[in-house]
């Protein structure tokens, strides 16, 4: 064989098995399937929507200590920051000067007393004088009112003694409320009057304690017609309290009241809740934020948030899996986020098998295998 033959053979045997690979390859390269997407089958269920309210602290009673008579204080009978209950000593003012008033208004008592006794004996014999026409009827009857004068003295000095004893009682000043009570602005040795401005100290009742939030009258309006045309339900007054730092407060309060009037400054409507205080976490004054139900929309849809997009117009858009388990596109209504949710009004219905998973891997119309988002890969 010439030997040009012999190496054109050489060339075409190895460009054959080439060939002859690429088809086994080619045979043995499984088909590709539908993309596996997750899926998630909505459900109607009655969903209560709250608002997150900014809101103060605020003392279910608050009583600021003042003096009701003058005098140097001689004791503090409490400790700065400690619980007190109604009527506890709280400083001890100066008694001698209200010691010795009480005293003057005993004698000024016994001395009425006494003279009143002799009026009124004289006052009965002149009586029986009269009736015998001993003694003229002018003296009698001033005898008899000089007798009820010292009457009047009596009571007079009754009364005076009364208000001695109770300005005694005054120099040992107590707690009006129970509550916990602040620092004392007053210490022993200092001069207090009865008239003065500034209070001795301040009690705070914290458990209960209120917290005072605002609501705009446009968010209330918008509740008010939805409640009457029955597109919502009312919910439950209990409401939850969020705190400074962003924790949860353990436990639940409820609303008391609503301010019947909106102020003209703010366009707001004044709340009033009342959370139970047993630890006394919850200080006058603090900043929280309370998350109250405002409304239960009957069988509403909820759709978790990864199955929700946004088109370049800024709407909203699902991908659902129909029943040929194709793509369709469609454009919600998403109201408002509830935890991880959506509160879809428009779009979606029960039922409705939404893409949660894979969505960036599948086109509208396009065939896909839709597998329960719990088992999805």
């Amino acid at each position: 064989m010439p030997t040009s033959a012999r190496s054109h053979g050489l060339r075409v045997a190895p460009i054959a098995l080439l060939m002859l690979l690429a088809a086994c390859s080619q045979e043995k390269a499984p088909k590709q399937g539908p993309v596996e997407v997750g899926v998630v089958t909505l459900s109607a269920q009655n969903v209560t929507v709250a608002s997150e309210l900014p809101g103060r602290t605020v003392s279910t009673s608050m009583s600021e200590v003042r003096p009701q008579v003058s005098g140097i204080i001689q004791k503090r009978l409490f400790t700065e920051g400690s619980m007190v209950r109604a009527g506890q000593p709280l400083y001890q003012i100066d008694q001698r000067l209200y010691r010795a008033s009480r005293d003057e208004a005993l004698a000024t008592l016994a001395s009425a007393q006494a003279t009143a006794a002799a009026a009124q004996a004289k006052a009965q014999r002149y009586r029986s004088l009269g009736d015998t026409e001993a003694v003229s009827a002018q003296d009698r009857d001033d005898v008899i009112a000089t007798a009820r004068q010292a009457q009047a003295a009596v009571q007079q000095a009754r009364a005076s003694l009364q208000t001695s004893n109770v300005n005694l009682e005054f120099t040992l000043v107590r707690a009006p409320i129970s509550g916990r009570i602040g620092r004392t602005l007053f210490t022993p040795g200092a001069l207090v009057t009865a008239s003065q401005t500034d209070p001795l100290t301040t009690i705070q009742q914290l458990d209960p304690i209120y917290v005072d939030v605002t609501q705009s009258s446009a968010q209330l309006l918008a509740l008010r017609r939805s409640l009457a045309s029955g597109k919502t339900l009312p919910a439950s007054a209990t409401i939850r309290l969020k705190l400074e730092d962003g924790s949860d407060y353990p436990l639940e309060g409820r609303i008391e009241f609503a301010e019947p009037i909106v102020d003209p400054d703010s366009g707001t409507v004044t709340l009033r809740a009342r959370f139970p205080n047993p630890d006394g976490l919850l200080l006058p004054g603090m900043f929280v934020r309370v998350v109250a139900p405002q409304s239960v929309v009957p069988n509403a849809i909820l759709a978790p948030q990864q199955g929700i997009a946004r088109d370049p117009k800024g709407n909203a858009t699902a991908l659902v899996v129909t029943r040929a388990n194709k793509v369709e596109q469609r454009t919600v209504t998403a109201a408002q986020a509830i935890g991880d949710k959506w509160l879809i009004t428009a779009g979606l219905k029960a039922g409705d098998r939404l893409i949660v998973e894979g969505t960036d891997k599948v086109q509208p119309d396009a065939t896909i295998k839709p597998v329960p988002v719990a088992s999805a890969q």
